[in-house]
């Protein structure tokens, strides 16, 4: 927030439920296909387009998130983990 503010902007509070799973792995494999692996068991690793890959920028430990709408997006591990409990 800018020194230049008067007044605190509102806050807000997450209450959404989401789909997610805590990133081990991303890579290309043979096919140029971008592949993002859960770090929990039991799950297979998930295909994403390039655009996907480029938009969001994923990284390792962060979250693949999938909304109620079904946007699916990433989210780094420390505004993940703030936000949201697993249920």
């Amino acid at each position: 927030m800018s020194e230049d503010s008067e007044a605190e902007m509102p806050r807000y509070k997450c209450h959404k439920e989401v789909w997610a799973f805590k990133i081990s792995k991303i890579h290309m494999n043979d096919k140029n296909d971008w592949i993002i692996t859960p770090t929990e068991e039991g799950y297979m690793p998930l295909h994403v387009s390039y655009s996907f890959i480029n938009k969001h920028n994923p990284q390792v430990g962060g979250y693949y998130v999938v909304y109620k709408d079904g946007y699916r997006s990433f989210s780094p591990k420390e505004a993940f983990e703030e936000g949201y409990s697993r249920i």
